[in-house]
């Protein structure tokens, strides 16, 4: 049933479906097997009683498999069947049938409910009508949501007459009826968070009146007798509430808050034992440290008479001491007088000896002075050495420098030349696309002031390209002339490095290749820029893209 009720019947719309009758299929299923009335007929619970008392346990069972009830749900409903009949439930006989019932899971099942129920101990000498009756109202108030029922007298609201009514009063509607059977509703009053009930002074020769505010009408009633009125407007009052708070029943409510109660109840028990033994831990831990505290006496005892004993020891060795010392005093005493004959000696022996000191520290002062001379020399000479090596290191580092320098200048010119190779290329691709571009000269017409921009900075950059060529070229040739020693400056500055006249000859004449093949290949883009320029509508210039192109190679060269 929490399956079904979790994951089937609660997703069911409202007035699709008949818990009831599905009620009934289920008890139809399970009550052949497994529930075992009297033969005889001396069963306490009718049949349908029986299954009334089916739906009641799977409402009030714990929602887990296998379904069982806990004691106190067990007394809470038998309490409450025993209350309709206004009968008083035996505690004590109930306390025995639940401790001779095996309760293996915490609970009694089903049919341990049902064949303690038929066994007669506890509804000893009641008519089973009488049971029939109040397991009736008891099942229609906890699975039917059934606050309360009865007659009442109802004010009309066209003909303004009273009408005595059956009502049943449910958390969401309060309908009445012509009479208890229910066989014709005569209307539902619906309730919600907006109504209220309010009790009214007598009037119209009736009494214990009363009325139900709704946002749409106002419900007149008369109860028989105060007591019923009053519990009539707490009833609705609660209903009016459980709507206010999102809750269809109020059962389910009660169960809950039973089930939460039950819940700190154990929790408060599983802390009292908790807190019982603690003590009982704190109890046999303040007997161990008692026991403890005994051996720690009995050990400063003995360590007391041990301390006694060492000092008595240590006062005897304290006497033998001072007899010791006295006797190494006097001893000392007569050496006291053997030494100061002996320092009158020292003394005139350590004023030769000061003499001969002051003679050793003059002659250690000029042993001193010639000693810093000389090392000053050495560290003179160290530098020099020095600055020698670092001469010769930076000779030969000049040396690498330019060896390096000279491998890079052929694998730039290499480098150039596949330069060239590609831009001779590129310019006859271009060229091809001059010609087409001749072919939408009138398309280009109109972009023509934007390109003559274009070639102008074109030009400007050739021109920067060309001079920055130039800069580097000065540049390179400062960088070419070799680092020479300070005293063969004049010497070498005319005929270039010693032992490499070859290696500049060959890179002069690189050079001046290198720049006249630069000069012949921005003439050329010179002169086709001009003559764009000059032609206008003849021939169209090259993009702005391709001139920046061609502008800034030279500058990478």
């Amino acid at each position: 049933m929490p399956y079904l009720n979790k994951y089937i019947l609660d997703k069911v719309e409202e007035g699709a479906f008949v818990k009831e009758n599905f009620d009934e299929l289920c008890w139809t299923l399970t009550a052949k097997k497994n529930y075992k009335p009297d033969r005889n007929g001396n069963s306490v619970v009718s049949h349908q009683d029986a299954f009334k008392l089916w739906c009641l346990f799977n409402f009030l069972s714990e929602d887990k498999y296998p379904l069982i009830m806990v004691p106190d749900e067990v007394e809470y409903l038998l309490k409450k069947i025993c209350t309709a009949m206004n009968v008083e439930l035996n505690s004590c006989e109930l306390d025995d049938c639940l401790s001779q019932e095996p309760q293996g899971q915490g609970g009694l099942t089903v049919w341990q409910f049902l064949d303690m129920v038929n066994s007669g101990r506890l509804l000893r000498g009641i008519e089973q009508e009488a049971i029939s009756m109040a397991v009736e109202e008891v099942y229609q108030e906890v699975i039917e949501d059934v606050l309360k029922q009865g007659y009442l007298w109802k004010k009309g609201q066209l003909r303004r007459n009273w009408s005595e009514r059956w009502f049943m009063l449910k958390p969401s509607a309060l309908s009445y009826y012509v009479s208890e059977e229910r066989k014709e509703k005569k209307g539902s009053i619906t309730l919600d968070k907006h109504c209220c009930v309010e009790v009214l002074p007598d009037r119209d020769g009736k009494r214990c009146m009363f009325c139900v505010k709704t946002a749409s009408r106002t419900y007149e009633m008369s109860a028989s007798d105060t007591r019923q009125r009053q519990e009539w407007t707490l009833a609705i009052q609660t209903a009016i509430r459980l709507q206010a708070e999102g809750k269809k029943s109020l059962h389910k409510d009660l169960k809950q808050k039973r089930r939460e109660q039950r819940e700190q109840r154990e929790q408060r028990k599983a802390a009292k034992e908790e807190e019982t033994q603690r003590l009982k831990q704190l109890q046999e831990e303040k007997e161990r440290k008692l026991q403890e505290l005994e051996l720690l006496k009995e050990a400063q005892r003995q360590a007391e008479i041990l301390l006694q004993e060492e000092e008595q020891r240590r006062r005897q060795q304290h006497e033998e001491m001072q007899r010791t010392l006295e006797i190494q005093l006097r001893e000392a005493e007569q050496a006291r007088a053997s030494m100061q004959a002996e320092m009158v000696l020292k003394e005139e022996e350590a004023e030769r000896q000061r003499k001969r000191i002051m003679e050793l520290e003059e002659m250690q002062e000029r042993l001193q002075e010639a000693l810093q001379q000389e090392v000053k020399a050495r560290h003179d000479e160290e530098s020099v050495r020095y600055a020698q090596a670092r001469l010769l290191a930076e000779e030969e580092e000049k040396l690498k420098q330019l060896m390096k320098l000279k491998e890079e200048q052929e694998e730039y010119i290499i480098k150039t030349q596949l330069e060239k190779q590609v831009l001779k290329q590129e310019m006859e691709n271009k060229n091809k696309c001059l010609e087409e571009a001749q072919k939408q000269l009138e398309e280009v017409r109109v972009n023509r002031q934007r390109v003559d921009q274009d070639v102008m900075a074109a030009q400007r950059k050739l021109r920067q390209a060309s001079t920055n060529v130039k800069h580097w070229n000065v540049q390179m040739n400062r960088l070419m002339h070799p680092i020479e020693p300070g005293d063969k400056r004049t010497n070498m500055s005319g005929g270039g490095f010693a032992g490499y006249p070859p290696l500049m000859c060959r890179r002069d004449s690189s050079l001046k290749l290198k720049q006249k093949v630069e000069d012949k290949g921005s003439d050329p883009m010179r002169e086709s820029s001009k003559e764009n320029v000059s032609n206008g509508g003849s021939s169209s210039p090259l993009p702005s893209s391709d001139a920046d192109t061609m502008a800034t190679e030279p500058s990478n060269q």
